[in-house]
């Protein structure tokens, strides 16, 4: 039976895939590499530094430390003033998010930032309806390593021992994700998987071994989760 489920971020709960792409054109542009979108989806699962040494690596160009930090950097700004005046969550999410919270732990697993992560949720009202967060300031592998996922597997587990709660077995845990790695990390991490295709084709998430997939989120309730995966 599920008891927690946990949430990518990005492709997930907000609808900036396209947005954190932009950026990187722009900010990778400065530094003589064009960015492709293929280049960009082909990367999903890394975490924004992973992402940049990829960027550079794949254009054969060197990267120093003050590269990398400034590259970042200017990213950010970029990404935090297009969500600047509307945050662009997904249809339905935070219905969603508010109906699960109530029967189940709720957690976020992303290779975001906890400063990016919590800046859009403490804005949307979110944050006190996740229990955890695992971000890439946490792990020191990316998806699709299970690394993250167990890292919030373990916090969860780490509070209700302490509110003197029985720990929770991997497979209670339902992980949902838009990307192929991300699939994978929560396979990998021994948990139950649902793929949204916000992001990728329903192909591309059941070869990575989705057990459901859907189109939206908005189509979702505790019952379908009780019927599905119970």
């Amino acid at each position: 039976m599920i008891q927690a489920i946990f949430f990518d971020f990005n492709g997930v709960i907000i609808d900036d895939e396209r947005v954190q792409m932009e950026a990187y054109k722009e900010v990778l542009h400065g530094h003589s590499i064009e960015l492709t979108a293929g280049d960009y989806y082909s990367a999903l699962g890394l975490d924004d530094k992973g992402f940049v040494r990829f960027a550079f690596e794949r254009a054969r160009k060197p990267l120093s430390d003050d590269q990398l930090t400034a590259v970042l950097d200017a990213k950010g700004v970029i990404h935090r003033k297009a969500i600047e005046d509307e945050l662009p969550l997904f249809h339905g999410v935070v219905t969603f998010l508010k109906a699960t919270s109530r029967h189940y732990s709720l957690g976020i697993v992303s290779m975001a930032t906890r400063d990016e992560i919590e800046y859009v949720l403490n804005r949307a009202g979110l944050l006190t309806l996740f229990s955890v967060v695992s971000s890439a300031d946490d792990v020191n592998f990316c998806k699709p390593a299970p690394d993250c996922y167990l890292a919030a597997f373990k916090k969860l587990n780490a509070q209700r021992q302490k509110n003197r709660q029985l720990p929770l077995l991997a497979n209670e845990c339902l992980v949902i994700e838009d990307s192929p790695p991300g699939i994978q990390s929560g396979r990998d991490a021994g948990m139950r998987t649902l793929g949204v295709t916000n992001t990728v084709t329903e192909s591309e998430l059941r070869a990575a071994g989705a057990e459901i997939v859907t189109a939206s989120l908005a189509d979702w309730t505790i019952d379908a989760i009780h019927h599905l995966f119970d």
